[in-house]
């Protein structure tokens, strides 16, 4: 009872740290920014071509927010604990009788929530503009399954975020390896795929393996395969995936790994920063 009594008496403080660094309205900002420009396009492509492309609109989107989220996950966790050592918030909690168990856990819900509930709110709001917009029926199942996706996601990098934290204790480096893994889980994985086939022509068994150590791309491949059974876009290997592996597997896949990945990665994190000399 008292270890449940400190937890929620961290996250409050930690919520309201996040409330009085905008953090959620920058969240919100972010997602509805992405949102609208994809909304704009898919009415203006309904108006000259004269269908409606909402459920293209929510494809994209998901596609662009695949890439932001990590981003975002990182940036809101990377320097949460190098920040409180450094105004001495830290130093003043763990004099208090709270455990260091309670601190990171709070700390990880209340980052983790608020990267998930703009995106759940927004999500809804444009799942709504389907129907009265668009006047399409409302995707809801694809609606859920994206945000199942989004959530594992999310923890995966927030569990990522927390490892620089507790073992990088400079704020500037540990911005430099918040980049650098985004850059390495978004940016450089298909460039490296590409090399490597052109280089030692892998098989697409091979192929999908490399990818799916990667939770971007493994949420990627489970995002395309509920909205295009057959992997067409993936050539010989969306080809294998769709008859080896099938749809609701690779769905499976993109949601379990990454919620592997992220537990795993906080549970390393949460050892260091016991055992580690925080102050």
């Amino acid at each position: 009872m008292a270890r449940r009594s400190s937890l929620v008496a961290v996250a409050r403080l930690d919520f309201a740290e996040v409330l009085r660094s905008r953090w959620l309205v920058f969240c919100f900002g972010v997602y509805a920014l992405v949102a609208g420009v994809f909304t704009i396009v898919g009415l203006r492509e309904s108006t000259v071509l004269g269908f409606t492309g909402m459920s293209r609109v929510l494809l994209s989107f998901i596609h662009v927010l695949l890439l932001v989220l990590p981003l975002l996950a990182l940036t809101a966790t990377a320097q949460a604990i190098g920040r409180a050592r450094d105004d001495g918030a830290l130093e003043l909690l763990l004099a208090q009788p709270i455990s260091r168990t309670a601190y990171f856990g709070a700390v990880a819900i209340v980052r983790y929530l608020a990267l998930l509930v703009p995106l759940i709110i927004l999500l809804g709001v444009m799942a709504a503009a389907t129907g009265l917009v668009f006047g399409e029926d409302i995707p809801w199942g694809f609606v859920a399954r994206t945000l199942v996706l989004s959530a594992t996601l999310l923890w995966a990098f927030v569990g990522l975020g927390l490892l620089v934290a507790a073992f990088v204790r400079d704020p500037a480096k540990a911005t430099v390896w918040a980049l650098l893994l985004w850059a390495l889980g978004v940016a450089l994985l298909d460039f490296a795929l590409i090399a490597l086939m052109l280089a030692w022509r892998l098989n697409a068994p091979a192929v999908f393996l490399l990818a799916a150590l990667n939770p971007v791309e493994s949420a990627r491949v489970a995002l395309l395969s509920t909205a295009q059974p057959d992997l067409g876009v993936l050539g010989p290997v969306g080809f294998y995936l769709s008859t080896r592996v099938g749809p609701r597997a690779l769905f499976g896949i993109g949601v379990a790994w990454p919620a592997v990945l992220g537990s795993a990665v906080f549970a390393i994190a949460l050892r260091r920063f016991r055992r580690a000399d925080v102050i």
